[in-house]
């Protein structure tokens, strides 16, 4: 089995072991597919390539790092993204993220709030023929309402709680998944859905532990 394949079968066996929580006890095909068409390195600095198939977050500078592989395809999960859906990423990072979730959805908006991050991903999603994503610089805690409502909004940083920014970005029938707790406490992966009528709910899924949203 050569390396990626034994970290498909590793985030596979997670998604299992993981399953009483989530309620996701496998990756879908297309998460799945998507997982295995972008490759991480591309998104990673030289200095951490030779970790790219270890099932662990790694630094990208500026005190962020690239998430574990693992939690990258449970968030994407969550989203269950629709080919036309419109998607809203607070957290550019690495850009490694952002890919994933072009290669499911139709249109991703993404927001960085650390300008050399936002040119450092800029520069990867160019290069691996992401062209078409929308890149912006500026505190995602505040989402992108010009380009709301959105399908599905994903948060790649903890915020000490929801922002209502995001809520009310949010379609009706939509999903946003957001690591919410103290950067130096326990946080939680949490699960917010819109219903048809723009009553939201809430669900605890996962203990997580994210670099803290900056201006959340």
């Amino acid at each position: 089995m050569d390396e990626h394949a034994a970290l498909m079968a590793e985030i596979q066996a997670e998604m299992r072991e993981t399953a009483r929580w989530t309620g996701r006890d496998r990756l879908s095909p297309g998460v799945a597919a998507a997982l295995a068409k972008v490759g991480r390195a591309s998104f990673l600095p030289d200095d951490a390539v030779h970790a790219v198939y270890q099932n662990r977050p790694l630094p990208i500078g500026h005190g962020q790092t690239i998430s574990q592989p693992f939690i990258v395809a449970l968030m994407t999960e969550l989203l269950d993204l629709q080919p036309d859906d419109r998607v809203l990423e607070v957290g550019t990072g690495s850009g490694y993220q952002t890919a994933v979730l072009r290669e499911l959805a139709h249109e991703v908006h993404s927001v960085e709030v650390i300008p050399a991050l936002a040119r450092t991903s800029a520069s990867a999603l160019a290069k691996a023929g992401y062209l078409d994503v929308v890149l912006h610089t500026g505190n995602g805690a505040l989402g992108w309402p010009e380009a709301a409502p959105f399908d599905a909004i994903i948060v790649t940083a903890a915020a000490r709680g929801i922002p209502p920014a995001l809520v009310e970005q949010l379609r009706p029938g939509g999903r946003m998944v957001i690591p919410v707790g103290p950067h130096d406490g326990d946080q939680e992966l949490v699960l917010v859905t819109k219903n048809a009528a723009g009553d939201v709910t809430r669900r605890k899924v996962l203990a997580v532990a994210f670099v803290p949203l900056t201006g959340g």
